[in-house]
Order: structure tokens, then sequence, then C-alpha cells
């Protein structure tokens, strides 16, 4: 038999901060608040866009867990990832992670600082760094945690656009299922704040406009919705055998109860209602879930025109007459989508949804799109003494789609 996967810890450094002990469930508690992370971008080459941008930037002190030696070839990607491993060790209550712990870690584009420096660099004096290399590569975040805690488990990336670390999360859980590890360090990290990458989505359109006020620049489901709102930061959570992980009187979080990955195979960027269906339908009854058992979905809900109306469509043919019973939510409203890291971040969330039995809210949709029509949780602050299950969705350009499926650990 399969043996249940607990979550065990969580550590967080993202919008909301999360960089110290009891980081992510004061993250958590600013989200419950209705709190915004989004701002106007105040980067040097702000002004050189051809629009404002609206951003959720991560306060993060790279000293507190580098020396300037260490900092060396080392992307801000790679600092959040090696950070957030070591904020849900100590939340997981370990002094020290098994040897023989597996690293599965997702990021979309990797070092993406490091290789815009470099371009700079050659542009101006031909010449690039040296340590270029080891630092853009996509790996380097789970590699740095490996080598930080000697770690000689299989040590794992996932490239997959916005899906990458939902899926490393899922290949973790299935790992821990199966035998083949007793302690997993499994999410994702992501840096993009920068004018390349700016431009680039940018061009494609699918950028919010900064709105009046620039937290409200992310109305997911809301019918004047204008985009997505780039994030930044990493989120780890701590898997463990669930009989082994209560043997040892660890605080369990939520346990992880099935996942669906499956892919649209039709187009590189416009989402597909049956692609989400099978992997919603897969999560579920990998779970042992019927619909009507689950009471709260974080949605990926970028904010988009076709993407939200997508996701509302798969749900609601998946659910079918339980969805009005279906709490849904957006937090990327509040902190961004930090695409790599989106399904970490929001795994983690949904996890501590579970475990406080609390909704995060879906801010500032003012007026819910009539074509979205799902049960949205506006109110800061709503509770939810009953809720049992929860699913996660991450939906990735490229066309995979993963949802993770929760359960309340009593």
């Amino acid at each position: 038999m399969p043996r249940r996967v607990a979550v065990t810890g969580l550590g967080l450094i993202g919008p909301h901060g999360g960089a110290e002990p009891g980081g992510a469930q004061a993250a958590f508690e600013a989200l419950m608040a209705g709190q915004s992370a989004v701002t106007l971008w105040d980067h040097p080459a702000a002004a050189q866009l051809n629009a404002p941008a609206a951003v959720a930037p991560t306060p993060f002190d790279a000293s507190h867990w580098f020396t300037r030696l260490q900092l060396a070839g080392v992307d801000r990607f790679s600092q959040f990832a090696v950070a957030a491993a070591e904020l849900a060790r100590a939340d997981a209550g370990l002094a020290a992670y098994d040897a023989a712990t597996g690293v599965y870690l997702g990021s979309g584009m990797g070092g993406a600082a490091a290789i815009e420096d470099a371009y700079a660099s050659a542009q101006k004096s031909g010449r690039v760094s040296p340590l270029t290399v080891p630092a853009t590569m996509p790996n380097a975040g789970a590699a740095h945690i490996a080598m930080r805690n000697g770690l000689h488990g299989p040590v794992y990336t996932y490239s997959i656009a916005c899906a990458s670390s939902a899926v490393a999360i899922a290949e973790a859980a299935k790992a821990i299922a199966a035998g083949e590890l007793d302690c997993a360090i499994a999410g994702g990290s992501e840096a993009l704040l920068l004018p390349g990458v700016i431009r680039a989505w940018q061009a494609m359109h699918t950028l919010a406009e900064p709105a009046a006020q620039a937290e409200r620049s992310s109305r997911p489901f809301a019918v004047d919705r204008a985009g997505l709102v780039l994030g930044e930061g990493a989120a780890v959570l701590v898997l463990e055998p669930l009989e082994a992980a209560r043997a040892r009187g660890a605080r369990l979080y939520a346990e992880i109860a099935g996942s669906g990955v499956s892919c649209d195979a039709t187009h590189l960027t416009k989402p597909d209602t049956a692609g989400q269906v099978r992997a919603l339908t897969m999560a579920l009854a990998r779970a042992g879930l019927a619909p009507a058992e689950v009471g709260y979905c974080n949605a990926h809900g970028t904010a988009t025109q076709a993407g939200d109306m997508v996701e509302a469509a798969s749900l609601a043919q998946v659910w079918g007459e339980a969805l009005p019973q279906l709490a849904v939510s957006s937090t990327k409203s509040m902190h961004g989508h930090l695409l790599g890291a989106a399904g970490a971040l929001e795994a983690a969330i949904t996890v501590l949804a579970l475990y406080n039995r609390a909704l995060p809210p879906s801010m500032f949709c003012e007026m819910p799109d009539p074509e979205c029509a799902l049960a949205l949780v506006h109110t800061p602050g709503t509770q939810a003494p009953e809720l049992k299950a929860a699913i996660s969705n991450s939906f990735a350009f490229g066309g995979t789609n993963v949802v993770l499926a929760f359960r309340r650990a009593e």
C-alpha cells in the first residue's frame, strides 16, 4: 500500500515576507487580512519601459543567509531557495536534514538576473563573469540546497513554466508514498523582476497596467481584470510519511492526498478546458475525494481574460451541482504571479488554509465576471470550521496542468 504523505514544514520567502520563525503563518495572516503586496516597480530601469509596471517585490536580506564570499555566483533565485529550505527545516522541527533527503525544486527561468547582467556586461565590455553559467542554470537552486545541507538523495529541478513547482511537489509526494524517500524538500523559486523579463511580458500584452491604486492592479475573475502582476520569491514544503511524522511528534499541517497532471497539447499559451478537466478529475480520483468533499480551491486565477474564463469553466464541469459549495480565491490578487514558484507558494497557502480552517480572499473583484460564475471568497477573515479538503491549481504555458489535492491531517 502507498504510504500517506504529510506536510510537516513550511518555508516562505515572498512578497508578504516570511523570513523569520513562524513567517509562513504571518504571511498567511497578512493574506487573510486582504493585504496586497503589489506596488509600482521602482527599479532604475522602470522609466525606460513603454508603460509603468505593477509588481510584487520580496523583501530579502541575503546577508542573513550568505557571507559575501558565498554570494559570488549565486543568483537571487538560488538565494531565495536556500533560505526557504532552511526556514522549512526549522519549521518542521528538524535539527538537520537527513543526508538521504531528496530535493524537488521548480523554477521557470532560473538565474535570470545573472544572464541579464551577462548580456549587459558583454555589450559594454565584451566580457562576462566566469560564474555566469553556474549562476543561471535552472538547477542551481536545488544544487545549492543540497550542498548547504550535505544531501545525497535525488536532486531534481522541474522547469515547466507556471506549473514548475507544483510538479515538483507532486513528484516528491509520489516518491515518499512509494517508499523511495523518508523526507523530501519540495517547492520552487523565481526572481524575475528584471528589465528584460518585464519588457518581454509587456510585449505579450499579458501584464496589467497599474491601477490608480497600484495595489489593486491584479483583479482575478473581475469584469475589469486587466492581466497579471509579476511577483518573486520561494516556497518550500517538507514532506514526510504521515505515520513517521506522527511518531516523531511533528506538527502535521496537512496531508497530500493526490495530484493530477495533464497536457492540453493544443497551444503554447492558450489554456484548454478539456486538459484542465483531466487534471482536476485525476487529482480527485487519486485522492479518493468527491467534488462535494472539497471545500476550497486556490485557483490559478491570473486575471487574464481567457485564463480566468477557462479555469471557471473547468471547475464548473467537474463540480457540477456542487460548484456553489466550492469556495474559490486567487491569492495572486495580493502576492502576484510567481511563475515557476507560484505553485509552491499557493500550495503552502492552501495547506495553511486547511490547517487554520480559514479562507484567504480573492481581492479587488468588485464586479465579478458573470462568465466566471464561482463562489469567490470576497471577505477578508473568512473562517471555514468544517473545511476538510482543498485543491491548488497550476496551469502553465506549454499546456501542462497540475492540480494538488490536500486533506486536513486530523
